[in-house]
């Protein structure tokens, strides 16, 4: 025999193992609507309105907002992500579950590069942009009205899917889809960079203990750490999405064409 370490054995993965992404994902999912919908909805705002817009910041944005419309106009949108984000989430964990164990042949021990790690981030990014693009389409749409009453251009949820099915089409729905596609492609570094913030995290040692940081903790590092990662590469095209998907309709600037249009109108900033 050799002197070299043994490989593991083999853990083939069950039932339950390639469901359980989908359940943390529904968690999440309803966690990140509660918390995170009024950020969304100011980020939404700013980027849409643009440099030359009606406002001078995220702040001023946020502030405009409470106090022509209400605390409530924060949330605005937010039914059709109450079910939309939970589902969005679960597809993007569970099919980022089920890539992996892909990749390691069904082996759970066995263990993926950084690259693999983002080719499954890649295919779960594609695999909920299906569901991500009609719930942004719809929620954006409701977030940039501003006029209230009668005056609103669309009365909910169901108001918005019916005038982009009466404009697109039977898929007007996911009239943005392209662009979902592009800006979720960019889960390949969010979840390769993950990988790779939690196996450092992992070889540091805890200042009074000399011990390994608690796998909780490395988890809630790392993925704070892949997330500002997955932000500062893709925003950009991110801006360049939301503003494809909610300019007038029938859209007059193709996705591939607003890239240009908002460089040459606004510049870099």
């Amino acid at each position: 025999m050799s002197g070299g370490v043994a490989p593991a054995p083999a853990q083939m993965a069950t039932t339950r193992d390639r469901m359980a992404g989908f359940g943390a994902g529904l968690a999440s999912g309803a966690t990140k609507l509660l918390v995170g919908h009024p950020f969304d909805t100011v980020k939404i705002r700013c980027q849409i309105e643009g440099g030359h817009g009606r406002f001078r910041g995220p702040l001023d944005c946020l502030a405009s907002t409470v106090r022509n419309e209400g605390a409530r106009a924060l949330y605005k949108g937010a039914s059709i992500p109450l079910v939309g984000w939970a589902a969005m989430d679960a597809v993007q964990l569970g099919s980022l579950s089920n890539y992996r164990l892909l990749l390691q042949g069904g082996n759970k021990n066995h263990e993926l590069s950084h690259f693999q790690h983002g080719l499954a981030g890649l295919g779960a990014g594609w695999a909920v942009a299906m569901v991500a693009s009609p719930v942004e389409i719809i929620k954006m749409r409701l977030q940039m009205q501003y006029a209230g009453g009668a005056a609103r251009q669309y009365r909910g949820p169901a108001d918005v899917a019916r005038h982009l099915i009466r404009t697109y089409g039977a898929f007007g729905l996911w009239h943005g889809l392209p662009a979902t596609l592009a800006q979720r492609s960019f889960f390949f570094f969010l979840w390769g960079s993950y990988d790779v913030y939690s196996k450092w995290l992992r070889t540091l040692h805890m200042p009074r203990s000399g011990r390994p940081p608690p796998e909780k903790l490395v988890n809630f590092m790392a993925g704070g750490m892949a997330a500002n990662t997955f932000w500062t590469l893709c925003y950009p095209v991110d801006v360049v999405k939301n503003r494809y998907m909610t300019q007038p309709d029938p859209s007059a600037i193709p996705f591939r064409r607003m890239f240009a249009h908002v460089f040459r109108t606004e510049g870099l900033s």
